[in-house]
């Protein structure tokens, strides 16, 4: 077999912010003779990735931050210059498809605001080596911001948040992915109603599988906000938590709080819950793999996100009831494991949080407290992958853009002797794939003599681009046992590798 090429092509003085950039790579990587493709901005952190993931030529080396790198790997030397078109074609789309809509593209902040006097908000998406100085110069135009971008340093964000709040500003993230403010969803988010329960995540999918799970229940958000997954951490002190807290606390059309995060720093969580004990309003705290805590009379300490979600309620959610006929298939007493595969890091930690309150032993390549470290091989255990980590994502679209990521990992459990179910989430709303549940069901249909369940959830709500039960369909169609919630999903795949179904 000819050894696979790797083509650098620079497009000098060009930038496309990193989702956008994400969709492409994700069309370029579905052409038949494309075996994998990154675009980024030439910044060196970029180059970094490009470099480890086999992506990177003499020609990438020399692109600067200013400059975008298409990387294409092929077997097909006589393709190169075809994909290469294909590439500029899918960059010019864009730009193309503003003009003729008569859409304004300022290129500056200073330009934007001129205009745009209302605006209270930046949404921050460059790569990490210039996100904190962008920033920077949105908090001192007296802007509120939204920090998209990942690789910036602990020093900024301390910085940056220090200097928001002496400005009375919040500064989410960095690598906040989702937020709901006053009802209007950024980034990755899902359509939620307006409603009185307020939500503070250091997680993003937290945010959304809460805020979804609350609305299929009935109830309604006043605002979800992302402060970014090292807020709790004890370098960067709580800062926007404590901010977000006290926003909610004063809010008068926000009745309940519900705060979410992975292990926090117990130091941190103690000044959390101090000045929870000072709210009126009754608060439920989800610290995935956290159920140490002493809680103040106002607050309950909640294991899971549905657990959390019910808390709200004030009631059970809704199950879906799974089909009696697809579980009478399940439970082959000679295949114990569960191979778990998410999109979402924190739905990863919930499902451990789940097999562990079943006295399960878990690895993870993202493990919370009390769960193994995977370092290679798949042992005769519960393995759950994040695969939005970065060793999964170097020059790919993040899972959630583009859920064929999974797929590989998926064909390789379904034939892994010893696995009894593989557990997928699925997670939809802006931001998201147009039609992930198709890829997993794609997937299935192609398996044959299937002896392995496939359990899943879907993240999301009936307001979603995709709709939540039009997913559902496409799952149960192909036989995959849909869960109400990741939490749920957890659970019915635990009780199936123990044949307790």
């Amino acid at each position: 077999m000819t050894p696979p090429k790797v083509i650098n092509h620079v497009r000098r003085g060009f930038y496309l912010d990193s989702v956008a950039l994400m969709r492409l790579s994700q069309k370029l990587s579905a052409l038949p003779d494309v075996e994998s493709a990154a675009l980024m901005i030439g910044s060196d952190s970029n180059k970094k990735v490009m470099e480890e993931a086999l992506l990177l030529t003499d020609t990438g080396r020399g692109a600067g931050a200013n400059d975008l790198i298409v990387a294409i790997r092929t077997q097909n030397n006589e393709a190169v210059d075809s994909i290469l078109n294909e590439a500029e074609a899918l960059l010019d789309a864009p730009v193309i498809r503003a003009a003729e809509e008569g859409d304004w593209r300022p290129k500056t902040l200073d330009s934007a605001l001129e205009t745009l006097k209302e605006v209270n908000l930046a949404l921050i998406s460059v790569p990490g080596e210039f996100a904190a100085e962008e920033a920077r110069k949105a908090l001192r135009k007296n802007l509120h911001v939204m920090l998209f971008s990942d690789n910036v340093s602990v020093e900024d964000e301390c910085a940056l948040k220090k200097e928001a709040q002496e400005r009375g500003l919040f500064l989410l993230g960095p690598d906040c992915g989702t937020a709901i403010i006053g009802g209007v969803p950024l980034a990755f988010a899902n359509e939620v109603p307006a409603g009185n329960v307020g939500i503070v995540s250091a997680s993003g999918t937290g945010l959304q599988e809460v805020s979804s799970l609350l609305t299929r229940g009935g109830m309604g958000i006043s605002h979800g906000i992302g402060v970014g997954g090292r807020d709790l951490s004890e370098a960067v002190g709580g800062l926007m938590t404590m901010m977000a807290f006290d926003a909610l606390d004063e809010d008068p059309e926000t009745k309940r709080i519900i705060l979410i995060s992975k292990p926090p720093s117990q130091k941190i969580a103690g000044r959390i819950l101090e000045r929870a004990s000072r709210s009126s309003k009754q608060i439920s705290i989800c610290f995935l793999g956290n159920s140490e805590l002493k809680l103040p009379p106002n607050a309950k300490l909640t294991p899971t996100l549905m657990a959390a979600a019910e808390d709200a309620l004030g009631a059970p959610l809704p199950l879906r009831k799974i089909s009696q006929r697809l579980l009478s298939r399940s439970g082959d007493p000679g295949r114990r494991w569960i191979r778990g595969l998410f999109s979402g890091g924190t739905l990863c930690a919930e499902a451990q949080v789940v097999l562990q309150m079943a006295g399960e032993k878990v690895y993870s390549n993202a493990p919370i407290p009390g769960a193994e470290h995977l370092n290679g091989g798949q042992p005769e255990s519960h393995v759950l992958l994040d695969l939005g980590s970065d060793e999964y994502t170097v020059g790919r679209p993040h899972p959630m853009i583009d859920p064929s990521v999974r797929t590989k990992h998926f064909l390789s459990s379904m034939g892994e002797p010893g696995v009894a179910v593989v557990l997928l989430d699925v997670v939809i709303g802006y931001g998201s794939h147009e039609d992930p549940a198709e890829e997993i069901a794609a997937a299935v249909r192609n398996l044959e003599n299937r002896k392995i369940c496939v359990v899943a959830s879907v993240c999301g709500t009936e307001g979603d681009p995709q709709k939540y039960s039009a997913q559902v369909e496409k799952l149960e169609k192909v036989g995959v046992l849909v869960a109400s919630s990741a939490a749920q999903a957890a659970d019915l795949a635990f009780r199936i590798s123990k044949g307790l179904t």
